[in-house]
Parts: structure tokens; sequence; C-alpha cells
């Protein structure tokens, strides 16, 4: 048996709901699969479960890309407050957390409940818990699944990326992208917590301890907090550094981001009986300062210590190098760096250039946001702009 479409959208996460919920109320008859058993399942555990569904913030700069330029189109016609609109209109209860991150009051179920509200006022047919067994293209696009073949003229990638594998991510969407030719960006984990080795696995020991601090991969830098772990570095200055990091390379922290760099020859003259470490543990978590104290090998009052050794050390306070040795892996990245190249894409409609009628949106391309809303914003704008476009 064959069902035939207008569109058929591969996921039912947050880019593919809304580009089926756009295109079927604009008349469209839309089908969207889903693998997992139920849609929205990343939406479901994002924010703790709160759903941190845009930034108020969200515009390109805030991207990653090899086009960074791509992603301007779509985020200047879908904006946070048109996402926003949306929200309210369902009576939907938010806050605003620190840096533009939206969230809702309740819980994420809200936004599936009412993406998939949206499709049914576009009378979008959503099947879930269906494995694509092959997917072809002739006159248009056919789906086979386990519960029959289904045909349509457009087809959407909205199936992500391989980030979060426990909650049945893959990296179907490149394997389908290169089965039409299209180029694919080597994906790599991205928001994800860096790993420690050699002789800085001594920061293991202070695991759970965290700090605010300035991390810088590359030319950018995050003013957030930096979390040690029984692994390594994690936390959120961590997260978006990692999207900037490349293996090899150094990263470096400011520990002390509120002093500036002379303030321990400050210090040594207004307080010179007070301790090195002392002084330390009043800048930073105790068990931090400690183990920081004992890498700059410095003990004592600040007036026995030379000048030029605290100059030495405030300075490598303020730029510490670390050498991480790798990253968590996708398994705890938050989403992927790199997929389908925007190359193949028009940046307004999401269709491919090549390929009439084959569309790709969310993660599944070549755009990637930082931590805080921003991947959410993409997924909305890609999606509605594909959507448009049906």
């Amino acid at each position: 048996m064959t069902d035939r479409y207008d569109a058929i959208v591969l996921g039912a996460g947050a880019a593919g709901l809304m580009c089926a919920a756009r295109a079927g109320q604009r008349g469209k008859r839309v089908l969207v699969l889903e693998r997992a058993e139920q849609p929205g399942k990343k939406i479901l555990i994002s924010g703790g479960g709160r759903c941190n569904f845009t930034n108020i913030g969200a515009g390109p700069a805030k991207y990653l890309s090899a086009n960074p330029h791509f992603a301007k189109s779509a985020l200047a016609r879908y904006t946070p407050r048109d996402f926003l609109d949306l929200v309210e209109s369902y009576g939907i209860a938010w806050h605003e957390k620190t840096l533009g991150q939206l969230f809702c009051d309740g819980s994420a179920k809200q936004i599936v409940a009412m993406l998939l509200e949206e499709c049914a006022k576009g009378d979008v047919t959503v099947r879930c818990g269906e494995d694509i067994a092959s997917v072809g293209h002739g006159e248009g696009f056919s789906v086979t699944t386990q519960t029959g073949t289904y045909t349509a003229p457009a087809l959407v990638i909205a199936t992500g990326g391989p980030s979060i594998p426990k909650m049945g991510a893959t990296g179907f969407a490149y394997e389908l992208a290169r089965q039409f030719g299209l180029r694919v960006v080597e994906p790599r984990p991205a928001l994800v917590p860096l790993t420690l080795g050699g002789e800085e696995v001594l920061f293991r020991e202070i695991s759970g301890v965290a700090a605010p601090v300035v991390a810088t991969a590359g030319k950018t830098g995050f003013a957030e907090a930096v979390l040690f772990t029984h692994r390594g570095l994690s936390g959120p200055a961590i997260l978006q550094a990692s999207s900037y990091w490349r293996t090899g390379e150094p990263l470096l922290i400011d520990f002390v981001p509120d002093r500036g760099a002379e303030w321990l020859l400050d210090a040594k003259r207004d307080t010179p009986r007070t301790g090195f470490k002392t002084l330390l543990r009043e800048a930073l978590p105790a068990r931090l300062a400690d183990i920081l104290a004992e890498k700059l090998a410095l003990d004592g009052d600040m007036g026995n210590l030379p000048d030029k050794a605290l100059r030495a050390a405030g300075e490598r306070l303020k730029r510490w190098t670390f050498r991480p040795n790798g990253t968590e892996g996708f398994a705890k990245a938050e989403v992927t760096l790199g997929g389908i190249s925007t190359v193949e894409l028009s940046s307004k409609t999401m269709e491919s250039k090549r390929i009439p009628g084959l569309f790709a949106i969310g993660e599944a391309v070549d755009v990637t946001g930082w931590l805080g809303g921003y991947n959410f914003q993409w997924a909305w704008a890609s999606g509605v702009a594909a959507g448009e476009a049906l």
C-alpha cells in the first residue's frame, strides 16, 4: 500500500514539527515519520525538563558554520519574539534566566503539546515508532517503513545529529545526505565536557567544585561557570568554549575575572601578613585555591614573597593553560557541530540546490548555536523557512 502526501518530514523533533505545522497550515498534506515512540524527546529533556526554548539574543554571530552568513536569512525572518508570541498564545508561562535564556515556568511537555496542536491545526499526520527501511528518489520521494511505503514530491531531513545517542540520536541525516550526493561537513561533538590527562589529572581530585571564570578557546571567550569533574572540565563556560576548541589546542581559563593582573601585588602591599593560600581562598573555592597554590608553588605570607613571583602568579591565574586530551564525545554532547553542508542548500528555503524537493533543517545542517536556547531558535527558524517553501 502506498500513501501519497505533498511532503514527508523525517523526524518529529523541534525543527520537524515546526516545519510540518507551518506547511500543514498552508494547506499541504504532510506526513511526519519518527523512529522514537514519542515526538519531541530532546525537547522534553532540555533545560532540565523546562525547555530553554529560545534566547532573546539569538543572531547569526551566536552560531558556528562553515558559512557564517548562511543562518542570517532564516533567523531574520523568524525571530525569538515570533516564537514567544506563539508560546504566549497558548498561555504557556515563561521566565528569563541569565544571558537572555527563556524557559517554561512549568514543563517542556507544554512546548511539545503546543507543536503537536499546531500540527493538528494543519491536519498533519504524525506517526511515531516508524523505522525507515529505505528512501528512494524518482519522480518524487518514497519512504518505506515497516508499516508501508509513503510518497511525496518533497522530503525534509529533520532527524538531527548524533548527539545524545541514548535518546535514539544517530547520524542518519548524513547517511541520507550522502545517498543523495550532498556534501557533509565532518560532524563532531559540541557543547561537550572536555577531558584532562597527564599532570592535569590532579584537578579531577576536586570533582564537584565550580567557580565563575572566563574560558577561552581560540579567540572566543565565555564568562560563565567552570565545573571540575572526575573526567576533566565541564560547566557552561567549558561547554560553550568546547565548540571553538580543537584537539591539541590549549584552553585558557581566567580564574579571577573580576581582578586585574596586579591584584597579588596590591594585596602584598595592603595585607602583607596574609598567607598566599589564604588570599587565594578568599577569591576562589577553598579546594580549587589549594590546588592552584600547589601548582604555583607559592607559600607563606604575602609580604615575604618576591614581586616577580607574585606578578607571574597573577598573570598565570588570569591565563591558566589547560591542555585537554579530548572531549566526552557525542554521548555527552548537547548538539553536533558540522552536518549537511550549507553550500548545498538555499539559505532562504533550506531546499537542496541540486535536488528539487529535498530539504534539510535543524541540527542536521551545518549550523550550531551557542548554549542557552540558540539551537532551538535555529530549529524554529529553519523549520519555518522550509515549511513556507514546501
